[in-house]
């Protein structure tokens, strides 16, 4: 059985990879689609052609985790895409911040993400794919933002090194690096602060990144960085000092 496991399928860019992947593919068999909200789960099959497989789980739970473990055990498939979206950021001061939830966004953004890939690598095939959300936050540190910038910056460099140690093997690895989205994802972000203007003003639409990202997967590309904007961003990221930019971005609150 051919499958495709995206996490963070419930909404945003988790949402856009399910409908977008059960488009372009007719030799899957299920796409399993896992998020905490069966409810949205269920929506989101609504609208798929696919045999879907509703997981309603909680990534940071290892009890949840065991389960899945023995489901992939139990039906053997062979898993031809993994698409990494569960996540979450919060803004604002780090100190003044909600010591739960800056713990776990750690243990979602890098732990389960982490996890779930090392217990899928287990069933995929040659020419299977591993497609891990990043973000542009990932290329500097950033204040107010500090938490999710760090483990963004996991995530790509995990996503990096292990694009090299499965080459090999051909599977491929591609770590999304998108700016600003429009999906719900600042609704909780901006909680306990405020996005930085300038990028507000280069909000992606969440259907025209997804399909880069699809794109290059299938390039074989390690990372997809979409738009110009964000493109610039990365090169400055590289060629000037960290120390300047974050002192530049202090004034552009």
């Amino acid at each position: 059985m051919n499958i495709i496991i995206i996490t963070g399928a419930s909404s945003g860019m988790g949402l856009e990879f399910a409908l977008q992947l059960d488009a372009i593919f007719d030799t899957i068999d299920e796409i399993w689609l896992i998020a905490r909200r069966k409810k949205g789960l269920l929506e989101v099959a609504q609208y798929m052609d696919h045999t879907t497989r509703i997981l309603d789980m909680d990534l940071t739970d290892n009890a949840h985790m065991q389960r899945f473990e023995q489901l992939l055990k139990e039906e053997k498939p062979v898993i031809r895409m993994l698409v990494n979206c569960a996540g979450y950021g919060i803004m604002g001061d780090f100190s003044e911040g909600d010591r739960t939830e800056l713990l776990g966004m750690i243990d979602l953004n890098c732990r389960s993400l982490t996890e779930m890939t090392y217990l899928c690598i287990a069933y995929m095939c040659k020419n299977s794919r591993i497609i891990q959300l990043a973000s542009s936050a990932a290329f500097l540190p950033q204040p107010d933002f500090a938490v999710y910038a760090a483990s963004k910056s996991y995530v790509y460099s995990f996503s990096r090194a292990l694009a090299r140690e499965l080459a090999p093997r051909s599977i491929y690895v591609t770590a999304v690096c998108p700016g600003p989205v429009d999906t719900p994802f600042f609704d909780i972000a901006e909680k306990n602060g405020s996005t930085l203007a300038i990028k507000k003003l280069a909000i992606a639409k969440a259907d025209k990144v997804v399909r880069k990202a699809i794109a290059d997967s299938y390039k074989k590309k390690e990372r997809s960085v979409y738009g110009r904007v964000i493109k610039g961003f990365e090169l400055l990221a590289k060629a000037v000092p960290h120390e300047m930019i974050l002192k530049a971005m202090s004034y552009m609150k």
